[in-house]
């Protein structure tokens, strides 16, 4: 069976750091490793920053878009079903940071997937700089997130120092005890040193973690409500603008309570992740990226504010873009929309029903034992005058005959 390992934290802990330095020790053991990510929101990010771990025992999947829990649950299902068949030993998700664990387990506890994976190693990242005041749903997530972990791993320790790391702690026991959990972590459940000074013996005790039955009493309320993010593409800012305006999302309150910002910047040829908390930003350099930045919190009202440099009349207007401009732009916007259209990673609601159709057939082909060489299936559309026609699709002749 393929071994299932979930490296989960809130918001901005650390999860993508930890997961390359995870999935590297696994690859480095001879495991044929697939990432799954999660990210909150359209655009994956933090798949981007995992692309240079790809290669012959290690690929990635990506699960993108805010979604219902119904939703989300059968995307994860179809692409773990898919997976199932490629040789795989070794899956390891990264899930969002309000990510409900409960699914985690449902869906591997699901007919058929119980029967091809088991439930390995969950390992939960909790910031040791972690804000005093978190609002009840992060309260929530924060225990939940935590209280299945084999191990806790304090990021930011050393900058924390020890009294801040036990704080943190603190602040996770009142967590778990708030939603009427049980769990308490003991000092050999909890690693709290400098990444970068974790040896060969750490990763193998980590890897060898397991996770704890545990529960927590259910906090309902819907995720995609209670946090919310903005995309901002193409923004074209320097990054020395960017480093100076984004602490100042944390302060301002007519930005709503910010939680995360993170992203990618251009800077003279350079590309570089920008990742921002109430404490502080970085940006570190990386290979390649994409003009984005992503804000994440709570009741956000960000707003973008451009001086305009030039302006035109309605006469203008209608005296030169009519005649002048308005060939050229069309031409130049069609040269986006075939870009576009071009593009493997665009138009990701087909991507993402071309995914489950190819994993419903591959569950088939299983189940049965045998391969799907026919069309057993019946479409369903609606016509435009509101007649409802079925037929079944003939692949040879490309049509629909009823």
């Amino acid at each position: 069976m393929v071994q299932v390992d979930l490296i989960t934290g809130f918001l901005g802990a650390g999860k993508t750091t930890f997961l390359r330095r995870y999935v590297r020790y696994l690859v480095e053991q001879g495991h044929n490793v697939c990432i799954l990510e999660n990210d909150f929101g359209a655009v994956n990010v933090d798949a981007m920053l995992v692309q240079d771990l790809l290669g012959d025992r290690c690929d990635l999947e990506t699960i993108s878009g805010g979604c219902d829990c119904d939703t989300h649950q059968r995307r994860m299902r179809t692409k773990l079903i898919a997976m199932a068949m490629r040789g795989f030993d070794r899956v390891v998700v990264e899930p969002s940071g309000i990510f409900d664990v409960d699914e985690f387990f449902d869906v591997l506890r699901d007919d058929p997937l119980d029967r091809w994976y088991r439930i390995g190693n969950v390992i939960a990242i909790v910031d040791a700089m972690l804000p005093e005041a978190l609002s009840p749903q992060a309260e929530y997530l924060l225990a939940s997130e935590t209280a299945n972990a084999g191990r806790v791993l304090l990021s930011r320790a050393p900058q924390a120092g020890p009294e801040q790391c036990r704080a943190a702690i603190a602040h996770l026991d009142r967590a778990l005890e708030a939603c009427k959990c049980s769990r308490k972590f003991g000092p050999e459940e909890i690693i709290a040193k400098d990444w970068a000074d974790l040896t060969g013996d750490d990763m193998a005790r980590i890897a060898k973690c397991g996770y704890r039955q545990a529960s927590c009493e259910k906090l309902h309320f819907d995720a995609h409500d209670a946090f919310t993010s903005a995309y901002f593409l193409e923004l074209g800012l320097p990054r020395a603008q960017l480093e100076k305006n984004i602490p100042s999302l944390f302060t301002d309150p007519a930005c709503g309570n910010v939680l995360r910002v993170k992203g990618f910047v251009e800077d003279d040829g350079q590309w570089y992740e920008l990742n921002a908390a109430a404490d502080g930003l970085t940006a570190a350099p990386i290979p390649q990226g994409q003009q984005v930045l992503i804000v994440i919190g709570e009741g956000l009202g960000v707003t973008v504010d451009y001086k305009c440099e030039a302006w035109m009349t309605a006469e203008d207007v209608e005296k030169y873009c009519s005649v002048t401009m308005l060939p050229a732009f069309l031409k130049e916007a069609q040269k986006l929309v075939d870009a576009h259209d071009d593009d493997e990673e665009a138009h990701h609601s087909i991507q993402n029903s071309i995914s489950d159709v190819s994993a419903r057939l591959a569950l088939l082909e299983l189940m049965f034992n045998t391969s799907v060489t026919g069309n057993p299936f019946t479409v369903t559309f609606e016509t435009l005058d509101g007649t409802i026609v079925e037929g079944v699709w003939n692949t040879t002749a490309k049509r629909i005959e009823f």
